[in-house]
């Protein structure tokens, strides 16, 4: 490729406007990308964490003893959470609502719920942020390009004879910014319908664990009360 068409000196002699917009993409795609790497890590460590807890939970353990070995933990999992939350108001509303086991297990879904609550927020950290650049980006980058032809366009009135080679460099470098947008939006666009779906299904299996440990503490409560 000729010197004078070359990409890097294409976007030296783009005007500034077009340059602020090539550069505001730049960073919204290395943000991006360290966003992914982090969630994919993060997601698949807590899925492992899930694997891990479930197995140690129905392998007949005493949920006392279990409770006792999580409660002093400072890094609890997500899963971990919704135990530790339930069971704890268990015990502590077992001890004070007497022998009304409707008014424990109200306590406890609304403890487990809260934990829910919390690990869902944990799990949907930065996809707003991905959704943001995968719908964005591709507009911003079409801005970039419309800005760079209309100034192209605008030179020609100052030619007393067009032509395609007059013309071609304020193109290209307008369309490099339509480039660097999709550049930017396709892999957080990815990245976020990916996580969205391993989002909600973790948070099926917490919601289903959760179900699970609400049923065996509200037989609990009644067998006390019998």
């Amino acid at each position: 490729m000729p010197e004078q068409l070359s990409v890097f000196h294409l976007i030296a002699e783009a005007s500034l406007l077009v340059q602020l917009v090539m550069l505001s993409l730049v960073l919204a795609s290395i943000v991006s990308w360290v966003m992914i790497f982090q969630r994919w890590f993060y997601l698949r460590q807590v899925q492992r964490d899930v694997e891990d807890f479930e197995e140690h939970f129905w392998s007949g353990i005493d949920l006392g003893e279990l409770y006792n070995e999580l409660e002093g933990e400072d890094a609890l999992t997500g899963i971990e959470t919704v135990f530790v939350s339930g069971f704890k108001e268990y015990t502590r509303l077992a001890a004070t609502a007497g022998d009304d086991p409707d008014a424990v297990m109200q306590g406890v879904q609304r403890a487990t719920r809260i934990a829910l609550t919390r690990e869902e927020e944990r799990l949907e950290t930065h996809l707003a942020f991905l959704a943001t650049v995968g719908s964005t980006s591709p507009y911003v980058g079409l801005f970039g390009t419309v800005w760079g032809i209309m100034n192209s366009f605008r030179s020609l009135a100052n030619m007393t004879q067009a032509t395609l080679a007059s013309v071609a460099p304020g193109i290209s470098e307008a369309l490099i910014a339509t480039a660097m947008g999709l550049f930017a939006a396709i892999p957080a666009v990815i990245a976020y319908n990916r996580f969205s779906a391993r989002v909600e299904a973790l948070m099926k299996r917490h919601e289903a664990f959760s179900d699970e440990f609400t049923g065996i503490l509200h037989r609990a409560a009644h067998a006390r009360q019998a």
